[in-house]
């Protein structure tokens, strides 16, 4: 009942807020750019047999408690934050609403891969204290050597997808060993009904801090250690159906996909071994994005698929939907960009404020097809 509750708040809120006037023509523009994927509800259906993959960075998704170990004072109810239990069981519950809303009518996500966050335990309360509980999802995560104490993670819905194996990519930078930074996560699993084997790599790429130029070789060493990866996969299977999803803190043009990864950005142009990406045509539209950062829309988080998964046309096999990867731009997770105009990601925080909202990214996915 509490599922179906959220359903009609969703569609509900939509229509709420269609209906309020807004006299900023560069709010109502960015608007108009951000069409395709602005509604509050994702109401159309999976198409066929289908799973729905998605990646979101939930941005700072901590606990309330204190561990020495992390730098997580500031996420603790003494810590600048004020990040109480209260606001905890709100940023939950804003993740399963997004959840809800962009699983649509065929429920939430089958499978949805997440950055930033501090444990397992954030996780299971994720899992435990909303009504995702009744979806029978599991978690796949491991404890990363992040000095910030963020993790990426895993969940699937079980009756959907069956795990056959996981492990973490350990990133260890041989010309900077002191830094620590979160793992890539790898699974195999199989989606229930299909053919074929599934390979996901959910990633959390070194930020730009320091400048895009100056951070860029950290971010092409982890490109590398996952395109390592997918050569090792490739070779024991060609037809391979991999799926490379994350915060990769890098645009769709940088060297770290397009030469490292080998993410292709037309489909006609795709060769054996080759990887396509997505979002690269999305990121040709100025006002539309995964992330705004000082005014500009970027795509920072990127779905980038295997060949097999894009040419395949045999009954029973995955192969992805034609409509492609999406940015699910929510009205509800947006909120005016006062600073620069337009529309920005509804955050949890404003430099120390509590706003109340959902992350300074938005969610993005795919659809997997097995008919």
């Amino acid at each position: 009942m509490r599922y179906y509750l959220a359903l009609l708040w969703c569609c509900a809120s939509f229509w709420q807020l269609s209906a309020q006037a807004d006299s900023s023509a560069a709010r109502a523009a960015e608007e108009g750019a951000l069409k395709l994927g602005l509604k509050n509800f994702d109401d159309g259906p999976r198409q066929g047999r289908a799973v729905r993959l998605t990646f979101y960075n939930v941005e700072n998704l901590f606990d309330t408690e204190d561990d020495p170990k992390k730098r997580d004072d500031e996420f603790t109810p003494r810590g600048l934050k004020g990040w109480s239990y209260f606001r905890y069981k709100q940023k939950l519950s804003n993740i399963y609403k997004v959840l809800t809303a962009l699983g649509g009518w065929g429920g939430p996500p089958e499978m949805v891969g997440f950055c930033e966050l501090e444990n397992r335990k954030v996780l299971e309360d994720l899992l435990r204290l909303t009504p995702l509980q009744k979806f029978r999802y599991k978690i796949v995560h491991e404890e990363s050597p992040d000095r910030r104490g963020i993790d990426v993670g895993f969940i699937y819905r079980s009756d959907k997808f069956e795990v056959l194996h996981h492990e973490p990519i350990r990133v260890v930078f041989p010309f900077d060993t002191a830094v620590k930074t979160r793992d890539v996560l790898y699974v195999c699993g199989k989606v229930l009904g299909s053919k074929d084997s599934l390979h996901i790599f959910v990633n959390h790429w070194p930020s730009r801090r320091g400048g895009q130029a100056a951070s860029e070789p950290k971010r092409v060493f982890v490109a590398g250690l996952v395109r390592a990866k997918i050569d090792s996969i490739y070779k024991a299977s060609p037809e391979a159906k991999i799926a490379v999803m994350g915060d990769f803190n890098d645009e769709a043009e940088n060297i770290s996909l397009t030469e490292v990864l080998r993410a292709v950005p037309e489909k006609e142009d795709l060769g054996p071994g080759d990887m396509y990406n997505y979002m690269h045509a999305l990121s040709k539209n100025w006002q539309l994005g995964s992330h705004k950062f000082r005014g500009h829309w970027g795509t920072l988080d990127h779905m980038v698929v295997s060949t097999p998964l894009v040419q395949e046309s045999r009954k029973g096999r995955l192969r992805a939907a034609p409509l492609g990867a999406q940015i699910f731009s929510a009205r509800f997770l947006l909120e005016e960009d006062r600073a620069y105009m337009g529309l920005q990601p509804f955050r949890t925080y404003g430099g120390p404020k509590f706003l109340g909202g959902f992350s300074d990214h938005l969610p993005i996915y795919v659809d997997l097809i097995y008919e």
